[in-house]
C-alpha cells in the first residue's frame, strides 16, 4: 500500500510492503456550503441575540476578539462579510493570544488577509504577562483568580470570531475560550489549566470537565456586557461547514454537534501502531503539536508505538513543558515533581510522562534528535524509517492507524 503523508507544505509518499492491515482516518467528509451565504445567514438568524447589524446600532468602541494563527479560524474571510458594516465605525481588533508570542507580520497577514493594512492601527496584541494591562475581575468557584485585559472592560461592546474544533483537556476549542485563556492573564491561565491534569478534561467532554466549566465561571466576570459571538466550524479542508452567531454560550453549544460531525472520527478497533499526522498551523512546534499525541492515543493499544509526525519548523515552542521532561531521569520523575507543584505548561509534560509509561512514543519533527530523545521519544528523520522500524517491532499481523489532521480529529470506536 502506498501512502501520501502530508509534511509541512510538502507530501511524502511511503510504502506499506507487508501485509499490515491499516486504516487511513481522516476527518469526516461533509456536504459543503456556500461560505458566504453562510456566513450571512449566520449574522441575520442569531441564536438568543439580536442581529447583528442590530447589535452594531449605536455602539461605540467595539472590540473584536479574534484568535491568532495556531488556530485555523478564517477570520479574513469573516471580514469579507463584515467588513463594510464596520469600517466606518469605532472599532478595534484584539487578537486573542492567551499565553502564545505575539504574531509575526506573516501571521498578522494570514489572520486578517488584505484588510491588514486598512485595520493595522487598529489592531492590538494581549500580552498575558503585562500586569499592567489587566484589571482584576474576582475569583471562579474554584478559586481561579480572574484577570482579563482592560481593552475588554473598556468596551462598549463585544464581538468574538472563534473556530470550534475539539481540544485535547478543555473538550473543545471556542466559545469561552476568547475569554479564557485568550484574553487573560498568565496567571490566570495558570490557575485554569491546572485542572488539566484531571483525567475530565479531555477532548469532546464538557459536563464535568474542570477546564471548561471555570472558563464558563470565569466568564460570568464580565455578565452584563453585551456579546456577540460568531462560531465558525471548518470542513477538513478548512472550508467553512457551519456558522452559528448570537449568545456566546448558545452559539458555542450549535457548533459543538457541527464539530462532531467533522471531527469525531470512527475507528474499527484500536492499534498497534498509530501515526498521528499534525498539519498546519498546528505543526508549527513542539508544544502545539503534542495535541496530535494527546488525540491519537485514544486510538492505540497499551503498549504500542504512537508516532508524531509534524514539521515543528519553529522548534520546540514554549520551553517550560520541555524542560521539565528533559530535566528529569523517567517519565515517573516528571509526574511526581507536578504533584510538588504546577506551572504553566506541566499539563502537557505530565500527559507526555503518563503515556510514556503505557507505550513508546516516537516522532519526525524538525527538532534535533538530542532535545527528542532527552523527553523519551525516539527521533526519526525520515517517515518511511519509523513505519518500517515500527512494523519490525510489533510484527507482519500489527495492525496500524494513520491519523490524518491528528491535531484536531478525535478517534471513537464504533
Amino acid at each position: 500500500m502506498k501512502i501520501e503523508i502530508p509534511y509541512g507544505d510538502k507530501k511524502v509518499p511511503i510504502e506499506i510492503k507487508g501485509g499490515n492491515p491499516v486504516q487511513l482516518i481522516y476527518p469526516n467528509e461533509v456536504e459543503p456550503v456556500d461560505e458566504e451565504e453562510a456566513l450571512l445567514k449566520g449574522l441575520e438568524n442569531p441564536i438568543g441575540s439580536e442581529s447583528f447589524d442590530d447589535f452594531l446600532n449605536g455602539a461605540k468602541n467595539i472590540l473584536f476578539i479574534v484568535n491568532d494563527a495556531t488556530r485555523p479560524t478564517p477570520t479574513a474571510k469573516i471580514l469579507n462579510v463584515l467588513y463594510n458594516r464596520i469600517k466606518d465605525k469605532d472599532i478595534k481588533f484584539m487578537v486573542a493570544t492567551g499565553t502564545h508570542r505575539i504574531p509575526t507580520e506573516k501571521e498578522y497577514k494570514f489572520i486578517f488577509g488584505g484588510y491588514y493594512t486598512n485595520l493595522r492601527k487598529k489592531i492590538f496584541v494581549h500580552e498575558s504577562k503585562k500586569r499592567e494591562n489587566m484589571v482584576y475581575m474576582g475569583k471562579t468557584l474554584r478559586g481561579t483568580e480572574v484577570y482579563l485585559n482592560k481593552m475588554i472592560l473598556e468596551a462598549d461592546k463585544i464581538v468574538t470570531i472563534g473556530s470550534v474544533e475539539p481540544h485535547y483537556f478543555a473538550g473543545y476549542t471556542g466559545g469561552r475560550k476568547s475569554f479564557l485563556p485568550g484574553t487573560a492573564s498568565f496567571d490566570t491561565i495558570e490557575q485554569n489549566h491546572k485542572y488539566a491534569l484531571y483525567p475530565e478534561a479531555k477532548p469532546l467532554a464538557l459536563k464535568g470537565n474542570p477546564v471548561h466549566e471555570d472558563m464558563v465561571d470565569a466568564l460570568s466576570a464580565i455578565k452584563g456586557k453585551e456579546i456577540f459571538s460568531i462560531q465558525i466550524v471548518l470542513n477538513k479542508k478548512h472550508n467553512i461547514y457551519s456558522v452559528s452567531t448570537g449568545d456566546i454560550h448558545a452559539s458555542f453549544k450549535t457548533a459543538i454537534s457541527k464539530a462532531d460531525d467533522v471531527f469525531a472520527v470512527k475507528i474499527r478497533e484500536k492499534a498497534d501502531i498509530v501515526v498521528s499526522i499534525v498539519c498546519p498551523p498546528m505543526d508549527m512546534d513542539l508544544y502545539q503539536s503534542q495535541k496530535g499525541i494527546e488525540n491519537a492515543k485514544l486510538a492505540l493499544k497499551k503498549g504500542g508505538i504512537l508516532i508524531l509526525v509534524s514539521q515543528c519548523k519553529m522548534g520546540i515552542g514554549d520551553r517550560t513543558f520541555f524542560e521539565l521532561l528533559s530535566g528529569e531521569e523517567t517519565p515517573l520523575k516528571v509526574i511526581e515533581k507536578v504533584k510538588k507543584g504546577y506551572k504553566l505548561g506541566y499539563h502537557k509534560s505530565t500527559k507526555i510522562a503518563q503515556l510514556c509509561l503505557e507505550a513508546e512514543i516516537w516522532a519526525v519533527t524538525d527538532i534535533g534528535n538530542r532535545d527528542i530523545e532527552s523527553i523519551f521519544i525516539k527521533p526519526f528523520s525520515r517517515i518511511q524509517e519509523a513505519v518500517d522500524k515500527a512494523i519490525e517491532k510489533k510484527g507482519e499481523r500489527a495492525n496500524i492507524i494513520f491519523f490524518f489532521d491528528g491535531s484536531l480529529s478525535v478517534p471513537k470506536l464504533s
